[in-house]
């Protein structure tokens, strides 16, 4: 069986940044990649928000970036799937997707979340091209257009309100015939001239050339009174949550009603010695890169000091 002193487990920037202060510090981490190399932020194009970028830069070029500045500093990264993890005993061992176990005395869990989606084949299409999930991400390519939210929730309202300050105008596809959200979240939208709330409406596809230039509605689906028609819009914005992908710590590790990996008094830490959480993973709230990068590298500097303990 493979030993490592230091086993990282996702990509993105978190895993990245965890990888390139592990390697710093000779640990000689090994990092499996997961499903998605590089993480959400590859399914962006350009990225304007990071540090260090004053002119925005390719969501796929940045990760590879910090991918290769990890492996500079001596990170085994590797792709594949952790499919199991057994952390009954110490080192832990963990099964990837060709059989291979291997033992870790330290692990960092970066595996992010998943935003949801209505499962549309034009989310995929249009993917980049003016659909996604993150307004804070992508709100400014919209300045001065038209866009649409979709949910009802606090997050749905937060996106709402984030867009209004930078769009012309700004739609909520709401499925049902009120809000979820807090009632102070819901007096913010019904207050700001900028933001209609469309209730009992669904989304059935979007249409546009070059990207998105509106979506195809339906109210009241199912009712005697059902209208259809289309909405021009430029953007198309889903809020209605993310779904970390925490799976398999399930029996092991103290997990939130969501999923989200629970740390302790804002540290990395988890429940069980060695094993730590950094990035969307473990973050239900801010959800972004430069906050996942900073959680990564606590990750590590905890990781190394544990391991100074052994």
């Amino acid at each position: 069986m493979e030993h490592t002193r230091c086993l990282i487990i996702g990509s993105g920037p978190a895993g990245y940044t965890a990888a390139i202060y592990a390697g710093r510090a000779n640990l000689q981490p090994v990092e499996y990649c997961g499903l998605q190399m590089g993480g959400q932020l590859t399914q962006t194009t350009i990225v304007e928000n990071f540090p260090g970028y004053p002119e925005g830069v390719d969501g796929n070029e940045m990760m590879m970036q910090l991918r290769s500045q990890a492996q500079r500093f001596g990170a085994d990264i590797r792709d594949g799937v952790i499919v199991k993890v057994d952390f009954s005993r110490r080192p832990y061992v963990v099964t990837t997707d060709r059989g291979v176990e291997i033992e870790a005395d330290t692990i960092i869990i970066a595996t992010g979340a998943s935003a949801k989606y209505l499962g549309l084949d034009d989310e995929k299409k249009y993917n980049g091209m003016g659909v996604s999930a993150c307004a804070t991400c992508d709100g400014f390519f919209y300045r001065k257009k038209t866009v649409a939210v979709v949910g009802g929730g606090d997050t749905a309202c937060e996106e709402a309100i984030y867009l209004a300050q930078l769009c012309k105008k700004v739609y909520m596809i709401v499925r049902k015939p009120y809000l979820r959200a807090s009632d102070v979240m819901q007096k913010r939208v019904f207050e700001n001239e900028k933001i209609e709330v469309l209730f009992e409406h669904n989304t059935l596809g979007l249409y546009g050339e070059e990207g998105v230039e509106g979506a195809h509605l339906v109210k009241r689906k199912g009712e005697p009174d059902e209208e259809r028609y289309d909405l021009p819009i430029d953007g198309f914005f889903l809020a209605i949550g993310h779904k970390p992908n925490t799976d398999i710590f399930r029996e092991w590790l103290d997990l939130d009603e969501t999923g989200y990996i629970r740390t302790i008094d804002g540290t990395p830490r988890t429940n069980l010695p060695g094993v730590y959480a950094a990035g969307d993973c473990a973050d239900p709230v801010y959800r972004q890169a430069i906050v996942a990068a900073g959680s990564g590298c606590k990750a590590a500097l905890e990781a190394e000091r544990y391991l100074q303990t052994l």
